[in-house]
């Protein structure tokens, strides 16, 4: 999995140049609250201040999805993800999709020197 150290909001990583994209990558998870939950937010929303249990939810949602991003990242190919963001959207009723999102790229250490070209193997041609 992608080291969190090499997710970055900017469109580049300091110190790192850029050798491959890898497409944009994404992670989505539903959470719906429960009514249990429901009824101490409101509890707590009465009292005001910090709805802790909704903060968790949230928080717990927002883990999930960066953690799939980061999967699906790797899966695609890449070691690094630039210009990650979250978007969130109601889907129903007390049901709340959270999306990671970003590109995929491929960095590596901006003093070390590129790879060599690979010359072209030589093709074999049948005896006349």
């Amino acid at each position: 999995m992608i080291d969190g150290h090499f997710i970055t909001t900017a469109l580049e990583l300091e110190g790192y140049r850029i050798v491959r994209h890898c497409g944009v990558v994404r992670g989505i998870v539903v959470r719906s609250r429960s009514a249990i939950g429901n009824f101490a937010a409101g509890i707590q929303t009465f009292f005001g201040g910090n709805i802790s249990l909704y903060t968790e939810l949230c928080e717990q949602a927002r883990q999930e999805a960066f953690d799939l991003l980061r999967q699906h990242a790797f899966q695609a190919g890449g070691n690094a993800i630039i210009g990650m963001r979250y978007d969130a959207n109601d889907v129903a009723s007390g049901v709340t999709e959270v999306l990671a999102y970003g590109t995929a790229v491929v960095v590596e250490l901006k003093d070390k020197p590129p790879e060599p070209a690979q010359p072209a193997e030589e093709q074999e041609t049948p005896a006349s």
